[in-house]
């Protein structure tokens, strides 16, 4: 099984390396989901994977924030001086990104990054279709669901063994850039979901999980197919690096972990111990945790002492060959051979005759077995020694460094990566016409306006019966599959099969998986926001994918969403309050677990503000604490076939008042906000 292990900077590289992952993953200056780690520019990414590649362990090359429109042509710029060195792999979120990568650089191995939010088998499965090599599981998932995923698709799977879980979904977490403007999905969120929030009798922190590990269960990831353990963590230290990547190295290997690595690894950094929750399919209150006073103390310099030492001398895992010729009239030669096809060769003086003890093989295999300091071990060696000869030891000393260094030298070049430079797709090319309404409601209570809608959007587990007779009754009627569908696709798709015999011939679809379950039912899929599509070149993949038409991200400014292009038809987020937040681990459970729970409890910060919570399909939502509100500024919203007006707490003779006021453009009323449509994000 494959280690893989985080690497903000060059010692935490080098940590890892040398404590025994089988590879790392790094950010370079650009376009990186750790957008504050130290990452590498651009010579220090080419040391960096020289210095693996000499070592045997694969640098994937993190690329894995959505891009803006101008962004295109820089990310690629990037990844083209990548393939010169070459990475291994590219890490993507961005579906633009993955459309252009296929295009310019076909033999270019992509993994498509947690943030791309994969929980479900179809899921994987679209993207194996669609030439992604890895995808990177959600955290959310249990082992059994992995073992599903891994059972429906080829596709190889990675999974996190150990480190920080994030509240949300990756990929799904607009906290950070609502409040402040600071994007998870674009490597910088400021993490609020640490500070308190509480529901009443939560634990106070109830957005806060504890960290995950599994090291000493490692090989059940194994079982459930997942080919590389993911070790989080670009942020931390060297040692906290070292301490993980060495514990998922014994364990990957079915040897023990002591105890004493594994006190000192929750010594460096943990939050209230750690949690497994997830992966035994066993949520709630257990799982949160914070990082407490004795969190930070037990992190003493005695600890840090400890965990240097596992990454201040080589880790020698290339077996090698030693071929060594000592004949008369010819120089000592010595050829070193690796596993992997290489081959370097030295040679010295000639040989002396011997005036008493004469070189022999048990002597010369002693000198040449001394490969302490570099990544080799002497797996064999072939001597080829000729009778009554003379060589001094320093001679046998020094051939060995010369051909170590040579074969170090060789294993750090690679053959680069072919890339042609391919068009950009053009922007501002789109025209819409007349933007029409839709309209997503959590119930089956309309208001008569919402006909005037060209959509209706329900729950997906709405009866029936109630769907034909609201068909019947004039309003068009479609479904909306759940972005959490964790354990559920199966249910969905009965669901969903049962609506479409009834005339149901329409779904939202807001996650890929979601998208590829509309599609294999043969029913119109209508992409929504949380797809992430901030450029031309998602709009070009997703049409090539099958939607029909799609929401564009809400962390787009209105200037930036009128310049995307494309021929797929779409639109924006116009009313409603934005989910901050999609969440597996309810934390309105925290207060009582779900009996009793209305679907309607809220969240307080630590200023009073309230945020609702409300659950659906397999996950809950966190909403914000006011509603986004537009209705007085649909002139200035260009270019969009749509706009969608998002029902979550409202009654309904709020959301006919509101429909109205769209109709009419009117001013909204009551306290609301722009959203991110002017401000924008980072």
């Amino acid at each position: 099984m494959e280690v893989l292990a985080p690497a903000g900077s060059m010692e935490s590289l080098t940590a890892a390396v040398r404590a025994g992952a089988d590879a790392v993953y790094l950010g370079g200056s650009l376009f990186s989901a750790r957008a504050n780690a130290k990452n590498f520019n651009e010579d220090e990414l080419k040391s960096a994977v020289q210095y693996c590649h000499a070592r045997g362990v694969k640098v994937y090359l993190a690329v894995n924030t959505l891009l803006l429109e101008h962004e295109l042509a820089k990310a690629l710029d990037f990844i083209r001086f990548a393939c010169t060195l070459p990475v291994d792999a590219v890490l993507v979120q961005d579906a633009g990104l993955i459309l252009l990568l296929q295009q310019c650089a076909p033999g270019l191995r992509l993994h498509a990054s947690t943030q791309m939010s994969i929980h479900t088998p179809l899921g994987a499965a679209a993207l194996q279709k669609a030439g992604i090599k890895r995808v990177v599981l959600s955290r959310e998932l249990s082992l059994k669901e992995m073992a599903e995923i891994h059972a429906a698709t080829p596709v190889e799977l990675e999974a996190f063994v150990h480190g920080a879980l994030c509240m949300s979904v990756s990929g799904q977490c607009y906290f950070s850039s609502v409040l402040g403007s600071r994007s998870g999905n674009r490597g910088l969120c400021a993490q609020p979901c640490r500070l308190p929030f509480s529901v009443a009798g939560g634990t106070g922190h109830d957005l806060s999980l504890k960290d995950l590990s599994m090291i000493t269960r490692i090989g059940e990831l194994a079982q459930a197919g997942i080919y590389s353990a993911t070790i989080e963590g670009r942020m931390k230290r060297p040692e906290y690096v070292a301490a993980a990547a060495r514990a998922c190295r014994l364990a990957a290997d079915r040897q023990a972990v002591p105890d004493d690595l594994l006190q000192n690894l929750s010594a460096v950094f943990s939050r209230s111990g750690f949690t497994t929750g997830y992966l035994d399919g066993k949520l709630g209150r257990d799982m949160f945790g914070i990082r407490s006073k004795e969190d930070v103390t037990g992190a003493t310099s005695a600890v840090f002492s400890d965990l240097h030492g596992l990454y201040n001398q080589e880790y020698q895992r290339i077996p090698i060959h030693f071929i060594l010729r000592i004949q008369k009239g010819e120089p000592v030669s010595l050829r070193a051979e690796d596993g992997d096809g290489n081959t370097v060769s030295s040679a010295g003086d000639f040989p002396e005759a011997a005036l008493s003890r004469p070189i022999d093989e048990a002597r010369c295999t002693e000198q040449l077995k001394k490969t302490g300091g570099t990544p080799f071990y002497v797996e064999e060696i072939t001597c080829e020694i000729g009778e009554g000869l003379s060589v001094p030891v320093s001679l046998l000393n020094k051939l060995r460094r010369a051909v170590l260094e040579k074969l170090e030298e060789q294993r750090g070049s690679h053959t680069p990566v072919s890339f042609t430079p391919c068009a950009l797709p053009q922007s501002n090319n789109h025209m819409a016409k007349k933007m029409k309404l839709r309209a997503r409601f959590t119930g089956t209570d309309l208001p008569e306006n919402a006909k005037k809608c060209e959509l209706i959007y329900l729950p997906y587990h709405t009866e029936i019966q109630k769907l034909q007779q609201l068909k019947k009754d004039g309003f068009p009627v479609a479904l909306e599959i759940p972005r959490g569908m964790f354990g559920l696709e199966n249910a969905v798709r009965r669901r969903l099969l049962a609506a479409k015999e009834a005339g149901i011939a329409d779904v939202w679809a807001g996650n890929l998986g979601a998208a590829a379950l509309g599609k294999e039912l043969g029913m119109t899929v209508h992409g929504g926001f949380s797809l992430n599509i901030t450029n031309s070149a998602s709009i070009d993949w997703y049409r090539e994918f099958g939607l029909a038409d799609t929401e564009l991200s809400f962390e787009l400014t209105l200037q930036q969403a009128a310049a995307v292009g494309g021929e797929l038809p779409r639109g924006l987020l116009l009313y409603g309050r934005l989910p901050l937040m999609l969440t597996r681990n309810c934390p309105a459970a925290n207060a009582g677990g779900c009996k009793g729970c209305d679907h309607n409890r809220m969240l307080t910060d630590r200023k009073g503000i309230h945020f609702p919570v409300q659950c659906y399909g397999a996950c809950s939502e966190v909403l914000n604490s006011v509603p986004l509100s537009m209705s007085d500024r649909l002139s200035e919203v260009r270019n969009q076939d749509f706009g969608l007006l998002r029902f979550s707490t409202e009654t309904v003779q709020e959301a006919e008042n509101i429909i109205d006021r769209y109709l009419s453009a009117a001013p909204g009323e009551g306290e609301f906000t722009r959203g991110l449509y002017y401000r924008g994000i980072e």
